[in-house]
């Protein structure tokens, strides 16, 4: 069945399709439990595979390519999003506010400056809220004190939740809002390295943990709201420090993006947090320059 069907697939699309889906399932060490199992992901990334030739031929300010997500339909990807705007209503620490405009840089990176640390991986787990967070809170204290640390999303994901009388639900989405107000409440967060990251694999949240020390001047006094549909005040918060954005993830090319300035349909459902580090014109296009936490291997790095 397995070979008859891998067959099939190569008629049709004058390719090998079996052997380049096998060599990908090597690449990123996947496997199937059974031969159905087998079958239904080939039969996806099939579909996948396709859709990526089909995408790059339109010659696009945006490529795309196979990744961790490419035996995927859009059911499975859902989970590797996770931003929950349902869970709002939190008690602020800040509102909207207004930025000046005047003498904004033409070009912010804020990777270049030293203020972003390295991609994460969230896995399998909708945590995405978490990695936002950390992102802006790492900019921020990059900011203040010179000095760039990698700071815990594993806290927020253990304690930041219902039953220990936070407002975001670990595994099962958050707000970045909530875990900013939880970081002032609890006086700050924890390394990363003291705290580490183990969600992605288990798919759940864990207990809180009262081991580590929070890292000294990481707590959050406040924080503001830019304005919705606002370049200017996105430019203008982005000249101070990164920024935790929502943005609509589940759109097929958007999981599959490699490379370029993304020119897909962006949407305004949102449902997954990423961090805004930058913006600039590449090729007469306008773009924002997003951190994911997906690893390396999703988008350029």
């Amino acid at each position: 069945m397995k070979f008859l069907f891998a067959l099939l697939l190569s008629v049709v699309s004058g390719q090998n399709v079996a052997d380049r889906f096998n060599s990908w399932m090597d690449e990123y060490q996947v496997s199937a439990s059974n031969d159905d199992q087998y079958l239904t992901m080939l039969t996806k990334w099939a579909d996948n595979d396709k859709f990526i030739q089909e995408t790059n031929a339109k010659n696009l300010t945006h490529t795309l390519a196979h990744n961790q997500f490419s035996a995927m339909d859009a059911e499975d990807y859902k989970y590797f999003l996770g931003y929950s705007s349902s869970l709002g209503g939190v008690k602020r620490l800040g509102a909207t506010r207004k930025f000046g405009t005047d003498n904004l840089f033409s070009e912010v990176n804020w990777i270049t400056k030293g203020g972003v640390t390295p991609v994460k991986d969230q896995g399998q787990c909708g945590s995405c809220w978490s990695f936002s967070t950390t992102g802006a809170l790492e900019g921020a204290y990059f900011v203040k004190t010179g000095e760039l640390v990698s700071f815990s999303e594993q806290q927020l994901v253990d304690c930041d939740i219902l039953r220990n009388g936070g407002r975001d639900q670990g595994c099962n989405g958050g707000l970045m809002d909530n875990a900013f107000t939880w970081i002032g409440k609890n006086g700050g967060l924890c390394l990363e390295a003291d705290y580490p990251y183990v969600s992605g694999d288990t798919q759940t949240e864990g207990t809180c943990a009262k081991k580590c020390s929070e890292v000294a001047g990481s707590s959050v006094s406040r924080y503001v709201d830019v304005s919705a549909s606002d370049d200017a005040q996105m430019m203008a918060a982005l000249n101070q420090q990164p920024v935790a954005i929502a943005i609509e993830a589940d759109q097929r090319e958007f999981q599959l993006y490699k490379s370029g300035v993304f020119s897909g349909t962006c949407g305004t459902t949102l449902d997954h947090g990423v961090l805004a580090v930058g913006y600039g014109t590449e090729n007469g296009e306008d773009y924002y320059l997003v951190k994911n936490s997906w690893g390396s291997s999703w988008g350029s790095d």
